[in-house]
C-alpha cells in the first residue's frame, strides 16, 4: 500500500474528516509535517478539504538563526504548494518557569494552544499533526519504562479533540522514503540527535535491540495500543456512570464522594473515580500512582476527620459517609463585631453567632462547645470575631491554666487547615470563646453570677 492510500485508510478508520473541513496543518519543517503536508494537499479533492493551511510555531528555546531557516524553508515550502503559511513564536522558557513545567511539556502545551488560537481565527475545523507510527512504539515504551497504566500505554490518539494524526499509522521509514523518491526537501531538528532525552535514547539504543527480537514491532505495538484504547474507552465509559452515582457534591475546587458506592467498586473504577475527582480540583498536575494508592489507604483504614495534604494544594479528607477532595483554600475569618444583645453573620465560613442577655440562666446551661454562657459584668461589648493570631492565648475553661491556641489546637486534634474558620470571640484583648470548642474559664458563669451572656453558634 502507497502512502496515499495509507493515509487515506487511516482517516477513514479513525474518522477523522467527513468532507468539507478546512484543516491546519503543524508545520515544522521536519520529514513528518512535511509529508504530511504534501499528502494532504495531494488528496485536498479526494477528502473535500475546503481549505489547508500551515503555521510554524517558534518556542523560544533553539539559537534564533536555526528557526529562522526554518521559519524560511517552510515558507519557501508553501509558496511552491501554493498554500497559506504563517508564523507565531511563544515564549517556552518563561512559560516553563512561571507553570513549573519541563521545557519539553511547556513547548508542548503552548504550541497546541498557538494552533488552537490560529485554527480558530482561520475558522478550521482540525489540527493536523505529523505523529508517524514510530513515534507511536517510542510513546508506548517511553510510557511503559515510567510505569504508566492502561491510559498511558495508549500512547498517541490518532484523533483528540480537533487534532488529528493521518500519519499515525505510518513507518518513518516510509514517510522517509516518500520523500526521497519524490525530491522533496526537509529539515532535521538537531534535538533529535542529543542523547539526553530519553525518547532519542529509546529509538537508538533500545528499538533495535527489541527489533532483534520481534521485527515487526511496530506493527504489534500498533496493534497493542489499538486494543488498548479500546479497552480505555470502555472502562472510561464505564467509570463515567459510576462517578453519576458517587458524587454528592461538586463545585469550584471541590469534590465530594459518597464512601459507600465508591468502597464497593472494582479496585480499577476506584483509581479511575479518584483520578478524575483530583482533575476536577485543578490541583494536581501530575497525578501519580502514589497519590491515588494514599486516598485509597485513607478511605479503607481511616477514621472521620482524618485527612491527607497533597502536592498542589489538595486536600483530602475522609467524613463519615463521604470523602471530600479539594483545593479550596482553608477559610479565614474577617474581623467582626457583635453586639450584646445582637447577632452576626460570619459569611466566610457559613455561620452566625449570636448573643443574649439574660437576667436568669438557662434551665440547662450550656457545655461551651455550640453554646457558651458567660459572666456579663466581665465582659466589655462590643465584641470582636475574628480567626486566631500568632501569640493567642487563653485559659481554656475546666484546665485552669493558660493555653496558646496552637498548642489547645493540636491537643483537641483540630485539623490545621481548619484552625483559622474557629470564631475566636474577644472582649477586648481577652479570648472569652473559642466557638464551638471552648469558654475561657475566666469569664464563664458561675454560681452568684447576676447577668449573663449567653452566645450561641448556629449556621
Amino acid at each position: 500500500m502507497d502512502i496515499l492510500q495509507q493515509v487515506k485508510a487511516t482517516i477513514r478508520k479513525h474518522r477523522m474528516l467527513e468532507g468539507g473541513e478546512k484543516v491546519l496543518v503543524g508545520l515544522s519543517g521536519g520529514p513528518d509535517s512535511v509529508c504530511l503536508l504534501w499528502v494532504l494537499r495531494a488528496l485536498r479533492q479526494e477528502l473535500g478539504l475546503q481549505g489547508l493551511w500551515a503555521l510554524y510555531v517558534e518556542h523560544g528555546i533553539r539559537p534564533r538563526q536555526e528557526t529562522q531557516e526554518e521559519v524560511a524553508f517552510c515558507q519557501a515550502l508553501c509558496q511552491a504548494l501554493e498554500l497559506p503559511f504563517e508564523h507565531r513564536v511563544v515564549d517556552v522558557p518563561a512559560y516553563a518557569k512561571a507553570e513549573g513545567l519541563s521545557l519539553q511539556e511547556a513547548a508542548r502545551v503552548l504550541r497546541h494552544q498557538a494552533l488552537q488560537a490560529h485554527m480558530v481565527a482561520l475558522k478550521a475545523h482540525r489540527v493536523a499533526l505529523g505523529h508517524n507510527a514510530d513515534d507511536q512504539v517510542e510513546t508506548f515504551l517511553m510510557n511503559l519504562l515510567r510505569g504508566s497504566g492502561a491510559r498511558g500505554l495508549t500512547a498517541i490518539p490518532p484523533v483528540r479533540g480537533h487534532i488529528i494524526r493521518p500519519l499515525i499509522e505510518t513507518p518513518r521509514a516510509t514517510i522517509e522514503a516518500f520523500l526521497q523518491e519524490r525530491g522533496i526537501g526537509y529539515l532535521t531538528d538537531p534535538s533529535n540527535l542529543k542523547q539526553r532525552y530519553l525518547r532519542n535514547r529509546i529509538r537508538r539504543e533500545l528499538i533495535p535491540v527489541l527489533r532483534r527480537f520481534n521485527p515487526r514491532l511496530t506493527e504489534t505495538v500498533l496493534r497493542s495500543t489499538e486494543l488498548l484504547s479500546d479497552e480505555e474507552r470502555y472502562l472510561e465509559s464505564t467509570t463515567l456512570k459510576a462517578l453519576m452515582r458517587l458524587i454528592c457534591r461538586r463545585q469550584e475546587g471541590l469534590v465530594e464522594l459518597f464512601l459507600s458506592p465508591l468502597e464497593s467498586l472494582d479496585r480499577v473504577l476506584q483509581r479511575r473515580a479518584l483520578r478524575h475527582a483530583l482533575q476536577a480540583t485543578k490541583g494536581l498536575r501530575n497525578i501519580q500512582y502514589g497519590h491515588i494508592e494514599e486516598i485509597l489507604r485513607l478511605i479503607a483504614l481511616g477514621s472521620p476527620g482524618d485527612r491527607l495534604y497533597l502536592p498542589g494544594g489538595v486536600r483530602v479528607i475522609r467524613q463519615y459517609a463521604t470523602v471530600l477532595i479539594t483545593t479550596r483554600p482553608p477559610v479565614r475569618l474577617a474581623e467582626h463585631t457583635l453586639e450584646v444583645p445582637g447577632e452576626v453573620g460570619l459569611p466566610e465560613a457559613g455561620l452566625r453567632l449570636r448573643a443574649s442577655l439574660l437576667e436568669a440562666p438557662p434551665p440547662e446551661w450550656p457545655n461551651g462547645r455550640k453554646k457558651a454562657l458567660l459572666d456579663a459584668e466581665l465582659l466589655s461589648p462590643p465584641l470582636l470575631v475574628r480567626s486566631r493570631r500568632p501569640g493567642d492565648f487563653f485559659y481554656p475553661a475546666g484546665f485552669g491554666r493558660r493555653k496558646k491556641l496552637q498548642d489547645f489546637f493540636v491537643d483537641e486534634k483540630i485539623p490545621r487547615d481548619e484552625r483559622d474558620a474557629v470564631p475566636v470571640v474577644l472582649s477586648g484583648s481577652d479570648i472569652v470563646w473559642l466557638a464551638g470548642l471552648r469558654a475561657d474559664e475566666r469569664f464563664r458563669a458561675r454560681e452568684g453570677t447576676k447577668r449573663f451572656v449567653l452566645l450561641e453558634l448556629g449556621p
